[in-house]
């Protein structure tokens, strides 16, 4: 078992792989944020994205299912509570779907995950499945996608307010609310791995977890991309760019 590396390249380490390999600088985001994406492309973004988005509080219950530290999992819990809020009321996902009524789609139809790209369902799944089956160590590390979450939650909100006639503070709640939320939640989680993570392997272990946690976000966009973007063959099962649709919000010159 060979001896860590000390904690502060470690950590600096794990940044690294966020500057190389975040989805924040794929060219999906560069449309989207620049006001270049059509209301079709918009409207399959927030479609695919609500397959990740509820997805989450499933891949946390199933971490907490194999917590047996009662620490760990009152600080996890919260997570879940963030995405699906309470009974009446609030979370993530609620969110999300005022997102996609904004956008001219039926929330009932992005709920129900129909038109949902095979690829987003198997990198969402994949992201779940790890979680549910690696050491407790390599499924926090997974989350620290988070570190680099705000930055792009900001750049968001700029450039959709910026371009997007339907973007308003109701809109953008989603974004808004996990500018507060992800810190809180990535410092637990760095603190964890950087507690837990002291010999080589176990480094070399997280870092693998979160190399794979951003192949998850980019695939995701890569999939997108080719199904709406370019060469724009939209896959057996895809959203067809109509069903769902119930208004007509625009963007700017962008918008269809």
């Amino acid at each position: 078992m060979t001896t860590a590396v000390d904690r502060q390249a470690f950590h600096a380490r794990l940044l690294e792989i966020g500057k190389d390999r975040y989805h924040d600088k794929h060219p999906f985001h560069g449309m989207l944020h620049g006001g270049r994406c059509t209301m079709t492309q918009v409207r399959a973004w927030v479609i695919n994205r609500y397959y990740y988005q509820s997805r989450i509080p499933m891949k946390d219950a199933a971490f907490l299912s194999r917590c047996d530290d009662p620490d760990l999992r009152r600080a996890w819990r919260t997570r879940i509570e963030d995405h699906d809020g309470g009974v009446d009321e609030g979370g993530g996902i609620r969110r999300w779907l005022r997102l996609a009524e904004a956008v001219g789609l039926d929330p009932g139809y992005v709920a129900s995950t129909r038109g949902v790209l095979a690829s987003t369902r198997f990198a969402v799944d994949a992201y779940v499945s790890f979680v549910r089956e690696k050491p407790l160590l390599e499924a926090v590390a997974s989350s620290l996608t988070e570190l680099f979450a705000p930055k792009i939650h900001s750049e968001r909100i700029a450039g959709l307010l910026e371009h997007y006639a339907f973007a308003d503070d109701a809109a953008l709640a989603y974004f808004r609310q996990r500018l507060a939320e992800a810190p809180r939640d990535v410092e637990y989680g760095l603190s964890y791995v950087l507690n837990h993570a002291d010999t080589r392997e176990k480094q070399d272990a997280a870092a693998a977890a979160l190399t794979f946690k951003t192949d998850v976000l980019w695939s995701q966009l890569d999939a997108l991309y080719s199904a709406y973007v370019t060469p724009g063959r939209i896959p057996p099962g895809g959203w067809d760019g109509r069903e769902g649709v119930v208004g007509k919000a625009i963007s700017t010159e962008a918008a269809e």
